[in-house]
């Protein structure tokens, strides 16, 4: 963690982020996401995409007031240190504002604190479906599985590939996952022929893909979380040769997450997967913050945990703005709760007030080589301004 800190502390000079001038008032953010540890990929992505829109919307700041990042590492998928962290962060530094969550069951910790502490709580990744009802204070910019994998679901019923099985990760996006695409795939007309999870921490997915194999579905859906463990089950995927058997494989972003698709060769050439962005957008947006990112971070690919810590920045730095850097609690989550735009890297989104939830485009997209030899995951079809349908199944009594 001391090596870590003082790369983080090098990664902030570099960027040119400094402390605040005497005098001023400074707005304290605490990220809370995961920045060591097999699972730490899209945490420290997540933090570059929010560092960088913090450094360069800096000038944008009310006259006088300074924002000051206090990072904190989870370690990954740890309850317990998230939530211990995320009480630091309020009693001692008396944050304004908590911020990140990669995982589900972090974000879940957390939640109860915001609103014990009337704390704003921006997730920028935790796509649990019922994570914003566990607190007032909870607002999300990203996704939920529910919202990426249904539209998924559908696309395939209604694209022949119908009679399918489910493979995902044992924890609640996991869950959501499987629920989404198999109401989607539904509420098509195609159906479910089995089902399967795998442990979340170590899995050994070759025995779980041979045993599919052998049952030979038409199509598999799989998710697991982005990082590396999306870059393992593509190459056990391919090794076993499920393909090439004639099983269509269908996914959401997080196996075909943009940072990991340099890794996996021509292994994901070809597949469909449904997800809120992707790198290779031709958007003007975009295509300025792909560029910002890769002058900051040589050699980095963003990818959708990039965006929505960069999104959720943009929405932190709304609020100070509208209120030039005087707020209650209140007034904050009234603006994040009301925040909408169409000048984001992946496309328009709002949040509902009603839910505090995201409403933004799913797209489909393949994965195809680009002039330049490297593979991107290529829009072909758009779901337009969806919003989460696990909230629409079950309202809130």
């Amino acid at each position: 963690m001391r090596r870590f800190a003082t790369m983080l502390a090098a990664a902030g000079a570099a960027l040119g982020l400094t402390l605040a001038p005497a005098g001023a008032k400074t707005i304290r953010i605490g990220i809370i996401t995961t920045y060591s540890g097999p699972l730490a990929p899209p945490g420290i992505s997540m933090d570059r995409g929010l560092t960088l829109y913090a450094k360069l919307h800096a000038k944008d700041l009310p006259k006088g007031v300074k924002v000051s990042i206090i990072r904190r590492d989870d370690t990954g998928i740890a309850p317990a240190t998230a939530k211990r962290l995320a009480q630091e962060l309020v009693t001692r530094d008396h944050v304004q504002f908590l911020a990140g969550s990669v995982y589900s069951p972090d974000a879940l910790a957390i939640a109860p604190l915001a609103t014990e502490a009337k704390v704003p709580f921006v997730v920028m990744n935790a796509a649990a479906a019922d994570l914003v009802r566990k607190s007032p204070y909870v607002v999300r910019d990203s996704f939920t599985l529910w919202q990426v994998a249904m539209p998924m679901g559908e696309w395939a019923a209604k694209h022949g590939m119908g009679d399918a099985y489910t493979a995902v990760s044992d924890y609640a996006p996991g869950w959501d996952a499987e629920g989404g695409f198999i109401a989607g795939i539904k509420a098509a007309g195609g159906k479910i022929v089995g089902s399967v999870r795998f442990p979340l921490n170590n899995p050994d997915f070759a025995p779980v893909l041979q045993r599919i194999k052998d049952l030979h579905p038409h199509t598999l859906f799989i998710f697991v979380p982005g990082g590396p463990q999306s870059t393992q089950m593509m190459k056990t995927f391919n090794a076993l040769g499920l393909a090439k058997a004639g099983i269509h494989l269908v996914t959401t972003q997080d196996l075909l997450i943009d940072s990991e698709l340099p890794k996996m060769g021509n292994i994901p050439l070809g597949v469909v997967s449904s997800g809120t962005y992707q790198e290779a957008s031709p958007r003007p947006a975009n295509r300025a913050f792909v560029a910002a990112f890769q002058k900051a971070y040589p050699g980095s690919v963003p990818d959708f945990p990039a965006m929505q810590g960069w999104d959720g920045m943009a929405m932190i730095f709304r609020v100070i703005r509208q209120t030039g850097g005087k707020f209650t609690p209140a007034q904050a989550m009234d603006i994040l709760s009301h925040y909408s735009t169409t000048n984001s890297p992946r496309g328009p989104f709002h949040i509902d007030p009603a839910t505090r939830d995201v409403v933004e485009n799913v797209y489909i997209r393949r994965v195809e080589k680009l002039k330049n030899g490297q593979l991107a995951n290529v829009r072909f079809d758009t779901f337009p301004m969806v919003s989460d349908p696990w909230a629409k199944m079950h309202p809130q009594k």
